[in-house]
């Protein structure tokens, strides 16, 4: 499987870091729809999320960079998950974002989509891969039943120190009591 991964991983990669190039040195907006008037506006996410720019362009260029950057990561296999994670997101954002102008771009976009939805689904599988080892998730519920599993035996434990604590005290009060009594007898 390690095999696999390595081969697995530049080629879906290969497609992100060409067009993180592309973005960075060219960032070629999508054409507005036809009912479009005036300069082209910020797209809605750069509105809403106020780290972002609103400069179309250079919202372009910041997403070929994450792509260029996260491209190279999973192609070297560097932190593939989180790698993945963030071209799924890109994939994603540009999906939402694609333009188109009349009807014969129709079966180009289909077609644009069905790509998009076959890397998105790559992505996913790649962002969930652990290499064979167990999820953190896993990994947390096991320490955790391990940590309940022996605070519960030292519980015990001391539980039984403490019983036979105060059984030998019972008895050594009730030899005391005894031996007052013979002596008072």
């Amino acid at each position: 499987m390690a095999v696999l991964r390595r081969v697995a991983r530049p080629l879906m990669a290969a497609k992100f870091i060409r067009d993180g190039i592309a973005a960075v040195r060219d960032p070629a907006l999508p054409d507005p729809p036809d009912d479009a008037r005036g300069e082209r506006e910020a797209p809605a996410l750069a509105t809403r999320v106020p780290f972002l720019p609103e400069d179309p362009e250079q919202l372009v260029r910041l997403q070929g960079a994450v792509q260029l950057g996260a491209g190279v990561l999973l192609a070297l296999g560097r932190a593939p998950r989180l790698a993945s994670a963030a071209l799924a997101v890109t994939l994603v954002s540009s999906a939402l974002t694609a333009g188109g102008r009349g009807p014969e771009d129709g079966s180009a976009r289909r077609v644009d989509l069905l790509t998009d939805l076959s890397l998105l689904g790559g992505l996913l599988i790649a962002a969930a891969d652990t290499h064979g080892k167990p999820s953190l998730a896993y990994r947390t519920r096991r320490t955790a039943a391990h940590a309940s599993d022996a605070v519960s035996h030292r519980a015990h434990a001391v539980s039984h120190q403490v019983g036979n604590a105060a059984g030998a005290t019972v008895d050594s009060v009730t030899h005391s009591v005894e031996a007052a009594r013979k002596r008072l007898s």
